[in-house]
């Protein structure tokens, strides 16, 4: 066997050899953005909509009322499982 191809598979490559690479080559995507923004960059987007700002087709239901769905959700699972449980002959 060459001597090159004994060192290549002597080596171990890891996450800190990658990290320490002096140039990185972007991803297929981040090339495709950059070429598609060079000539028509986007707009910019505020980082949270405006509060008045909601869609109509959705309800909007207040954080307490989505709470107690989820917990009381989770107990009737718990007290339909006990009783499952309770009932299951030994």
């Amino acid at each position: 066997m060459p001597e090159h191809e004994q060192d290549g598979q002597e080596r171990e490559f890891d996450l800190g050899w990658a990290d320490r690479a002096e140039h990185k080559e972007p991803s297929a995507r981040a090339r495709m953005l950059a070429a598609r923004w060079k000539h028509n960059p986007p707009d910019p987007v505020p980082f949270r909509p405006d509060p008045d700002h909601r869609s109509s087709g959705r309800r909007s239901w207040s954080p307490w009322i989505s709470t107690a769905i989820v917990l009381g959700s989770i107990a009737a699972v718990i007290l339909l499982l006990g009783y499952l449980d309770f009932r299951a002959p030994y």
